[in-house]
């Protein structure tokens, strides 16, 4: 299939995966492009798509940022067109989950820390790996690696480059759950029915209000949370009768 990245949809769910196995799903520009024309139209699309997954095609999520595309003249079409599209994937009013196996370094590791949930394959490893080409993090790094595991743990990552195992990853934080590659695929998509079975209104509201509220001490994320939650969604009144119908 042609395309730096594919979009299949499923009732709901929206499937974006990085299609370079060749060159394990290296983040180059152009395909940066692509990601934010999917991500665009998706975020768009709020009553049509619930859910997305972004993954890669092969055996890896993406081994980071594609160097020799740079080098080739490949550009993106701003200088922080990549990382505003990371907070694009990030703010988009649908959660979406990381579905990671084999390589998730770097760049890529900082795409998947704009996801909201990550469920890793056992062959998982995640790194990051700035410091073996003496550059420093613009894509969001800094901020988001050490808001999910901590201070202590993320240092530990960014100053020695040591991957970290999918098992691993869950112990520190980094990552939901770790299952065997074979059933990567089926655990994420019952997990994405799991979530789409409860209202897709609250599924936006809860992800604005976690999200927003991080900026904030605790006084004031509560004041945001009273002052800006959506309230009852357009089908409370249909999920509360069929509710009182199994009684």
């Amino acid at each position: 299939m042609n395309g730096l990245v594919l979009r299949t949809d499923d009732d709901g769910i929206a499937t974006l995966t990085f299609n370079r196995p060749e060159q394990l799903n290296a983040l180059s520009p152009s395909l940066f492009v692509e990601l934010r024309a999917h991500l665009e139209a998706i975020a768009a699309a709020p009553d049509t798509t619930g859910c997305v997954v972004l993954t890669g095609a092969g055996r890896s999520f993406s081994a980071g940022n594609d160097i020799r595309a740079i080098q080739s003249g490949d550009r993106a079409p701003s200088a922080r067109f990549q990382a505003e599209t990371i907070d694009l994937l990030e703010s988009m009013p649908q959660p979406v989950i990381a579905s990671v196996k084999g390589h998730c370094y770097t760049g890529a590791l900082e795409v998947a820390l704009g996801c909201d949930l990550l469920i890793a394959g056992e062959s998982a490893r995640f790194a990051d790996t700035h410091g073996k080409w003496a550059m420093t993090p613009t894509w969001g790094m800094s901020q988001r690696l050490p808001r999910r595991i901590g201070p202590l743990r993320a240092k530990m990552m960014m100053f020695t480059g040591t991957p970290v195992t999918g098992a691993d990853a869950v112990a520190i934080g980094l990552a939901n759950l770790c299952v065997p590659d074979a059933e990567l695929e089926a655990t994420v998509t019952s997990l994405a029915r799991t979530m789409l079975a409860n209202s897709w209104h609250t599924l936006r509201g809860d992800k604005r209000l976690v999200n927003e509220g991080q900026r904030y001490t605790a006084a004031e994320a509560l004041e945001y949370e009273r002052k800006t939650s959506p309230g009852a969604g357009p089908d409370m009144a249909e999920r509360l009768k069929a509710f009182g119908s199994k009684q």
